[in-house]
């Protein structure tokens, strides 16, 4: 039995060991700047949730709204609509509130954690006014991606919303990116809210657990916050002011001193750092950790992927791995990129979607008009069949093979990996290329390179699928053998 089978096979029996938190143990890391080969900002996360799912992945074009028109948030509240939404690529986990992941037309990127904290509920802040008009949850992040034009401008929306109406779940962190910088925002129930920016020479490593610790709101270019973060903590009886200790957010909202560090975290700040072991458990974590090499997007792909440790970061239940590649040296429409698999990274694919693709090839999604696609009664009352097994869609021809390996994961991983690293390998050497072409035809023809853009990645797609289907065939065929 292979390594990589053998961690795989860990992997399925974690899943099952810990239902509660690692079906939906989500998984982000945040590179800086400075800290990647390319100077881009790169985001990697893992989206994990169980039960019978389907990834809807799809290009949302702009809208444009009437005068007096208003956003539904979900529980009765409503906020004012916008003249004209941003274009963005979404990755749909329909029926689900928190799991869409986002990258709009400016090269914001959105994605999240869960992330519990020390709270009170959701009917007892209600009661006491900190939750109104039932709160904000699912829309958060659309409307982020929906009205920002940079990272930062998303932070102060998110901040504004929770503010307003409340958040309605214990907790939770949203990795929010652009070109130039990453941010987490971290959120709890109710109207409190922080955010640190990602340092630019650093790898931040987020499990589902808040990491923010000592925070500075007078330091506003690394850290934002609700205007009564402390104050309000005060008045709870989470932290006194007056016992000499600076205020840190992780201890005093989820009552938690950090040691020993979330397993998660360390393992990935292992990875990232190059470490033999883990870092000592003892002792609390800095923010972020500098890398041992500039990281790139197959390095993050490959933490992604990784099963090595006490609680892997890839599991059965993982339906999406993504990679954003942000780059400000190139327009936004070549230079960022919705690098994802469908289903789980350890046995599928990274393909790469331009942000300047006109559309998304139509088996990568249940076809629906735009409008009623993007309805909040579409997403959490999905139509009849919608997780019924498709082989006509990516999801399930992904998923299928995903299960077929699964079913003998020491015989069968490697010969997925095999071809899955083949043509990873392959589009990492071709990617210069493309876009050295399609930047030849921005400057005289940006429809041109657009169509360029969304040929080459739905000829890829393509073949990708069809290659998965080849795999599945081929496994199954073994299995059937005498």
């Amino acid at each position: 039995m292979t390594v990589l089978a053998r961690t795989l096979t860990v992997a399925l029996l974690a899943s099952l060991l810990w239902p509660g938190s690692e079906a939906r143990a989500c998984y982000a890391v945040v590179v800086g700047r400075e800290a990647s080969a390319d100077g881009s900002v790169l985001v990697g996360h893992n989206e994990q949730n169980g039960g019978r799912r389907l990834l809807n992945f799809r290009r949302i074009p702009r809208r444009t709204f009437p005068e007096g028109a208003t956003v539904e948030l979900g529980r009765g509240g409503r906020l004012a609509q916008v003249a004209e939404t941003w274009a963005f690529l979404w990755s749909e986990n329909p029926g689900i509130e928190f799991s869409d992941g986002y990258l709009n037309e400016w090269g914001v990127a959105v994605v999240s954690d869960g992330c519990p904290t020390r709270e009170d509920s959701y009917d007892t802040l209600v009661a006491r006014g900190e939750i109104r008009q039932g709160g904000i949850g699912y829309m958060l992040r659309r409307l982020v991606a929906e009205r920002a034009r940079s990272a930062r401008e998303g932070v102060e929306l998110g901040g504004r919303l929770v503010e307003q109406f409340g958040y309605v779940q214990s907790g939770r962190t949203y990795v929010i990116a652009d070109p130039n910088e990453a941010w987490l925002l971290e959120v709890v129930c109710g109207r409190r809210w922080v955010a640190q920016r990602v340092p630019d020479d650093a790898v931040v490593v987020l499990p589902n657990v808040h990491i923010i610790d000592e925070v500075d709101l007078a330091d506003d270019k690394n850290f934002l916050g609700s205007p009564d973060l402390v104050e309000y903590a005060v008045r709870r009886g989470w932290f006194d002011p007056e016992a000499g200790e600076a205020f840190n957010f992780r201890r005093v909202y989820t009552g938690s001193p950090g040691v020993p560090p979330d397993p998660r975290r360390l393992r990935g700040r292992q990875l990232v750092a190059g470490l033999a072991e883990p870092e000592p458990a003892d002792r609390p974590l800095k923010f972020g950790i500098k890398p041992a090499e500039k990281m790139t997007v197959a390095a993050v792909v490959a933490i992604l992927r990784d099963t090595g440790g006490a609680r892997p970061l890839c599991t059965p239940t993982t339906q999406e791995g993504a990679v954003f590649q942000l780059r400000s040296r190139l327009p936004r429409e070549i230079g960022c990129i919705y690098w994802r698999t469908t289903a789980a990274p350890c046995t599928s694919v990274l393909l790469p979607w331009y942000l300047g693709i006109t559309e998304t090839p139509p088996e990568f999604f249940r076809p629906v008009e735009i409008d009623e696609h993007v309805s909040l009664e579409h997403h959490f009352r999905p139509p009849q069949g919608t997780f019924d097994p498709d082989p006509r869609l990516a999801w399930w021809t992904f998923k299928s093979l995903q299960d077929a390996v699964l079913e003998d994961a020491p015989n069968r991983i490697g010969v997925a990996r095999a071809a899955w690293d083949t043509l990873e390998k392959r589009l990492l050497e071709e990617q210069p290329a493309v876009e050295q072409e399609a930047l030849q035809l921005w400057q005289t023809d940006r429809d041109a390179a657009r169509r360029l853009l969304t040929e080459y990645c739905t000829g890829v797609a393509g073949r990708a699928v069809d290659e998965a289907r080849i795999l599945t065939e081929r496994l199954a065929g073994a299995h059937a053998a005498p």
